[in-house]
């Protein structure tokens, strides 16, 4: 299906093209049950952008990596949003290393303590004050930045997402360092939305790890294409959600449920 809020799926052909200007709106857009905070689509696309210009500002560029924070929180999705504008690779990792030489590694301030960055990198601390100066604060930098981004140009080939494809339970089976382009990660959501039959009524509940690309194409993006909302979960509480994206052993056939080891990435 295709959203009655947004360009058909045929028409994408970044990722950035998911939050462009014209998708603002009121609808809901994301659900993070930790916080029982919802986003509209004018709050998601104003946030991906000020996330992209703080990025930026950070010193992340077109084809740099940056590390972030793979538990499911409101502002991994920002953040990912953000560098995709840029045309810089996001790798979702649970235990980043403590001497990461990622260009920017953005992690709960509750983390700060745990990275000793080299020189070059930068740390940027989300859900609270960072004691260290050189710390970034996520939320006051996103908050005082321009919603506006600057208009850039990629090619749909160039990646923007790196990490492993997981077995049915998310861990390594042998993929790890990939990466995945736009047109990749755009084409498994086009698949999603139809293996799930998303439109914009639709609630995607991700129930399955970010550190797999499949999950990012078919919890993420699969629904924001759609004009619907993702469903970020809180631990085992029930979410509200009329679809589900999971890590399970590839055997799910009830409706509405997606095995990432089904996702065609």
């Amino acid at each position: 299906m295709t959203s009655d809020t947004g360009p058909a799926l045929g028409e994408l052909s970044l990722v950035g093209d998911l939050v462009a200007r014209e998708r603002r709106s009121e609808r809901p857009a994301l659900h993070a049950a930790a916080l029982d905070r919802t986003y509209s689509y004018f709050d998601l696309c104003n946030t991906a952008c000020k996330a992209g210009n703080v990025l930026s500002h950070v010193g992340v560029r077109e084809g740099d990596r940056l590390v972030v924070d793979a538990d499911p929180h409101p502002q991994a999705v920002f953040t990912f949003l953000g560098a995709a504008l840029l045309g810089a690779v996001t790798e979702f990792d649970s235990d980043p290393g403590r001497e990461c030489d990622a260009r920017a590694v953005v992690v709960p301030v509750e983390r700060e303590d745990e990275f000793d960055l080299p020189g070059g990198s930068k740390l940027v601390a989300f859900g609270g004050d960072p004691v260290r100066p050189a710390t970034t604060h996520w939320e006051e930098e996103v908050w005082s930045e321009n919603p506006a981004f600057p208009p850039t140009f990629h090619d749909p080939s160039e990646p923007i997402l790196r990490g492993r494809v997981g077995d049915a339970a998310g861990d390594a089976a042998g993929d790890d360092g990939r990466t995945y382009s736009h047109a990749d990660l755009l084409a498994a959501a086009g698949d999603a939305v139809d293996a799930l039959d998303l439109d914009a009524d639709s609630r995607v509940g991700v129930r399955a790890p970010l550190s797999d690309p499949r999950t990012v194409a078919a919890g993420v993006l699969a629904p924001l294409a759609a004009g619907g909302v993702i469903a970020l979960p809180d631990g085992d509480v029930s979410i509200d959600a009329t679809a589900a994206v999971v890590a399970g052993d590839g055997t799910a056939t009830e409706n509405g449920v997606l095995d990432v080891v089904d996702v065609t990435l």
